[in-house]
């Protein structure tokens, strides 16, 4: 007998129609969720990814000889370098100096050429100003009678490495490294280094206040974890307390608190505990207290998010097998809130990394830190390339210690309870 077909009734809904529906409902959810969440995208970036991505791409651009000095440049990226050049090299920068002072762009050349060599402005401006109004027969001795140091290979080296773009050059000069005539890449001395001495000052100091942060942070932590509710929620006003005042005003309270003549000091010396003024301010001391008192409550909250899922039961179970309470502590509850202690600890450390107000103030002359050098190369010396590339080499370095971090103890695989 021959097996009869089942016929679907006309209109109704087949299995593929079914899933077609469900497929265009969840594009449909996926767009409306996205369109909620497009003003948050677009004001990130605006205001924090482009800025960033600007900062950054400073780090490799050359512009103002180029801009100002079109015809120059070209010339300048033709030639080989070798020796001083020709008589059309000397007309092409009389012209260039000539239209750039015209435009008033001859500070903003003279200001870019001065970071590679410190007498380049002072060459620059001088010849800018004595340019003779009718051309001369010949520029080349013209210029080298205006300044002698336009007859040396070396001025007209550092001319074409500032009129290339994009440049190494800021790249290089973010760890203490440059361009030597030769065409080889030479470190400065150890003792006139500055930013490799800045990075590894940054990170020792980021390194020791986490460290500070985990030994001070984790008992609290566990106190707050493990007390009675109400007597839990009134203690946690103490750590939730600092963010409610301004960073500023906290790195202030310290100034007071640290000087020779403040608080701290008053009350060891009323003791008896010394006979002078301790030095805890304008120093490594001041800058890991404030550090310290600042970033503490956010290891606690890291680490107190983690213990309150930790059940009680475990501990209580290790004890009742003949376990030392110390050792049930440090092999049972501890390796549970190892994910708070990981997240807490890079949370730290990467915000260590970027503090400018707290070492500005507390520390002195040799506590400097990435960040306050960032700050005075965009704020006085108005370096904006060097401050990408040492912009660019603080996130390098962050993204390389998250991977660390990732690698040691998986934060991207935290969970909180």
């Amino acid at each position: 007998m021959p097996t009869a077909a089942r016929a679907t009734a006309p209109g109704s809904p087949t299995k593929g129609d079914g899933r077609a529906s469900f497929n265009k409902a969840r594009r449909r959810a996926s767009m409306q969720a996205l369109l909620l969440a497009l003003p948050l995208l677009v004001f990130l970036l605006s205001t924090f990814i482009a800025p960033i991505t600007l900062l950054l791409a400073r780090s490799v651009q050359n512009r103002e000889v180029p801009d100002s000095m079109p015809a120059l440049t070209r010339a300048l990226n033709a030639w080989d370098g070798g020796g001083v050049p020709d008589e059309h090299m000397f007309a092409l920068l009389a012209a260039g100096l000539a239209e750039a002072r015209q435009s008033g762009q001859i500070g903003t050349v003279a200001r870019r050429l001065n970071f590679s060599m410190p007498e380049f402005r002072s060459l620059l401006m001088r010849t800018a100003r004595q340019l003779p109004t009718d051309a001369p027969p010949a520029w080349k001795p013209a210029l080298v009678e205006l300044d002698e140091r336009w007859n040396t290979p070396e001025t007209w080296r550092l001319l074409k490495r500032a009129a290339a773009s994009p440049t190494p050059d800021y790249l290089l000069a973010a760890v203490d490294a440059q361009v030597t005539p030769q065409g080889a890449v030479a470190f400065v001395p150890d003792n006139a280094s500055v930013y490799r001495a800045a990075f590894v000052r940054t990170v020792s100091i980021s390194a020791t206040v986490t460290l500070l942060c985990l030994v001070l942070g984790y008992p609290v932590a566990w106190l707050l974890a493990n007390l009675p509710e109400k007597s839990s929620n009134r203690l946690m006003l103490f750590v939730i307390v600092p963010f409610w005042t301004s960073l500023l005003v906290r790195t202030t309270a310290w100034y007071v608190l640290l000087q020779p003549g403040g608080v701290i000091n008053s009350l060891v010396m009323s003791l008896g505990l010394a006979t002078h003024p301790l030095p805890l301010i304008f120093n490594r001391t001041g800058v890991l207290i404030g550090m310290t008192h600042v970033l503490l409550p956010y290891l606690i909250l890291a680490i107190y998010s983690v213990m309150k899922g930790v059940s009680p039961v475990y501990m209580r179970a290790a004890q009742s097998l003949g376990a030392h309470p110390f050792t049930a502590f440090m092999r049972i509850y501890v390796p549970q809130t190892l994910p708070g202690v990981g997240a807490g600890c890079f949370l730290v450390f990467v915000l260590a990394l970027g503090y400018y107000i707290t070492p500005a103030l507390l520390g002195g002359a040799g506590d400097e830190m990435i960040s306050q050098l960032i700050a005075m190369q965009t704020n006085t010396q108005l370096n904006w390339g060097l401050a990408g590339a040492l912009s660019a080499y603080l996130v390098i370095f962050t993204a390389i210690f998250y991977f660390l971090f990732n690698r040691i103890v998986g934060i991207d695989r935290l969970r909180f309870g």
